[in-house]
Order: C-alpha cells, then sequence, then structure tokens
C-alpha cells in the first residue's frame, strides 16, 4: 500500500476512532461500539507495523476492493467463512441494484435531440458514471455527463455514486458548466482520498442546437459532422486531481445529423485474445461506415463491432457509451 494511501487511511482510523470514543461516553457499556473500537485500534496498529492489508491466515495481500469495502476486514476473500462470504454477496447484489437506480431513463431528452445510451459493468458494479438530467420545466437544455473514476469494482462504485450526487446538486442550482466543474472538483476532492480522482466529460445542449461541453482529462468525445470527425480533446484536469482548478468551454452549434459520441475506456482499450487493442483508429473508421444513423444504431454497432474484435476474449473494464445525434 503506498505512503499516500497509508497516510490516508491511517487519518480516516483516527477519525473513526475519535467518533467511537464520543459514542461510548454518550452511549456507556455498549459491547457492539467496544468491539469496534478494538478493531480500529487493530487496524492502526497494523497500519504503523506494515502489516495492513495482509491475510492474517495466508500473509498474502487482501484484494483492495474487499478492504475498501471494509477497512477493518482481517483476511482475504478466499479466507472468509461461508457466513462472510454469503454477506459479501448479499452487499455486491444491493449495492448493484442502488448503482442501476442512478442511471437515467431510456427516455430522457428534449426536442430536437436524439440520445442513446449503453452502461455495462464489468463486475457486480461499475466505476463509469453516466448521466442525462432535465433542467426543469420552461428549460429548454439537458445536462449530460459521462465519465470514469479511478479504481475498480465496489471502491470504483461509490466514486461514482458520489459524483453522481455533487452534480445532481449542482445542476439544481442553476450554475454554469465552467462553474459547476469547478465546484464539482473541489467538492470531489474533498469527500475523497487523495490518489482518488475521476476523468469526465460533461456539457448541456438546447434546443436551438448549441452546445456547451467540458473535457475533464477524459478521452476525447467524437464530433461527427457529415463526413468529417473530429475530437473535443482536454479543457482541464481530471476532478480531485487538485482541489483547485479551472476549466474551460467549448460551445458549438450542430445542424441536423451531427453527432457527438463519448464513450469510457472500456471500448477503445479492449483487448482481444492476440493481445491488439481496440484503439480510437478503428472506432473512427466504424463510425465513418454509418453515415446518418441514429444514436441507438450507431451505439449499438459500435458494440457489435467491437465484439466482433474480441472473439470471445472477456472484457476487463466497465463499458459506457452515449450518443447525441441533432435530430429533424
Amino acid at each position: 500500500m503506498s505512503t499516500v494511501r497509508d497516510r490516508d487511511l491511517r487519518l480516516w482510523l483516527l477519525d473513526r476512532r475519535e467518533r467511537l470514543k464520543a459514542a461510548i461516553e454518550r452511549f456507556k457499556e455498549n459491547a457492539q461500539i467496544n468491539h469496534l473500537l478494538k478493531e480500529v485500534d487493530s487496524a492502526l496498529e497494523r497500519v504503523d507495523n506494515g502489516t495492513y492489508g495482509l491475510c492474517e491466515v495466508c500473509h498474502e495481500p487482501i484484494e483492495e476492493e474487499a478492504l475498501i469495502t471494509d477497512p477493518l476486514i482481517r483476511v482475504c476473500l478466499g479466507h472468509l467463512t461461508p457466513a462472510q462470504q454469503q454477506s459479501l454477496e448479499q452487499d455486491l447484489s444491493q449495492a448493484a441494484k442502488i448503482q442501476a437506480k442512478l442511471l437515467p431513463g431510456k427516455n430522457v431528452s428534449i426536442p430536437g435531440w436524439d440520445i442513446y445510451y449503453h452502461y455495462e459493468a464489468a463486475g457486480p458494479v461499475s466505476g463509469d458514471y453516466c448521466d442525462l438530467v432535465e433542467l426543469g420545466p420552461g428549460n429548454d437544455s439537458l445536462f449530460f455527463v459521462l465519465g470514469d473514476v479511478s479504481g475498480k469494482g465496489v471502491a470504483a462504485s461509490m466514486l461514482m455514486a458520489n459524483l453522481h450526487a455533487i452534480f445532481h446538486s449542482l445542476v439544481s442550482v442553476g450554475l454554469s458548466i465552467t462553474e459547476m466543474m469547478e465546484r464539482a472538483n473541489r467538492l470531489f476532492c474533498e469527500s475523497t482520498m487523495s490518489t482518488d480522482y475521476a476523468t469526465l466529460v460533461c456539457g448541456k445542449i438546447s434546443q436551438s442546437g448549441e452546445v456547451e461541453i467540458c473535457n475533464a482529462g477524459h478521452f476525447p468525445p467524437l464530433l461527427v459532422r457529415k463526413n468529417e470527425i473530429s475530437n473535443l480533446g482536454p479543457t482541464g484536469l481530471p476532478l480531485g486531481m487538485f482541489c483547485s482548478g479551472d476549466y474551460t468551454l467549448n460551445k458549438l452549434r450542430l445542424s441536423v445529423g451531427d453527432t457527438l459520441l463519448l464513450y469510457t475506456d472500456g471500448l477503445t482499450e479492449a483487448r482481444n485474445k492476440a493481445d491488439s487493442e481496440y484503439g480510437e483508429k478503428r472506432l473512427v473508421d466504424l463510425v465513418k461506415s454509418f453515415p446518418g444513423s441514429s444514436a441507438r444504431m450507431l451505439t449499438e454497432a459500435c458494440l457489435k463491432d467491437q465484439r466482433s474484435f474480441l472473439s470471445g476474449a472477456p472484457k476487463t473494464d466497465d463499458l459506457t457509451i452515449m450518443t447525441i445525434r441533432r435530430a429533424p
């Protein structure tokens, strides 16, 4: 475990220790709280002597996902009791259901736009963030965001849920896209460990065809105009890298048939059995071969082509695609 992660973990454990001590003062003799305090003290001792994160049975590193789910865990997944394994499976199942509820409805859109997305977790839960938010009655705009947080599994899904809460609270305030990004960056930075970050693209589309878009260190979305395809590169650093950061805005006007294709690394960085990468060039060539396609058709064409490329090789990363097309 890195020195930075050790330091953050130690601070987290010390904070929980103080809260437990305060709870003991309030509730006096409470066996559960006393037990938790002993567990926290034990975890702090393991951090200090360098054995934190090692299984007490086999002495091999405990899975990081398990540690983040339960920082007090002492054994790796292979040495959990049957009851502990069942409890973990139930927790993962519940987490997957909660995360599914955070996804936008498939029918979210505004007049003049055709929007479709595909969201696919590599495991029970995902670290990708996909959102479409209607801005309320009388507003002719729609907010969109697609991103990817650091890490995998449960830890990443917790960061994804954090981002979802941050952006939904900021959208309701009525900030500009750049103000929203700056505040989201600070909130995310202050509420996560120093090694956590998120790349994402967010923006706003209007019924008039206007698009405002900001890219925080994410894969450049593809802008498709007739037979021309260009990239919309980063306009700022990933969220969470530094608590202060400036973000600039791209303003576009899309004509009927113009399309934005947003995606996470689960699309272009997928590798087949020959260890070849799908890559951006193949994606661009595919998009060129589907001129005038609807948002759903283009998204499904990307998925079909990737499956053909993989030829049965397992997917190792979460995959999200969002297609936003200017419609008649």
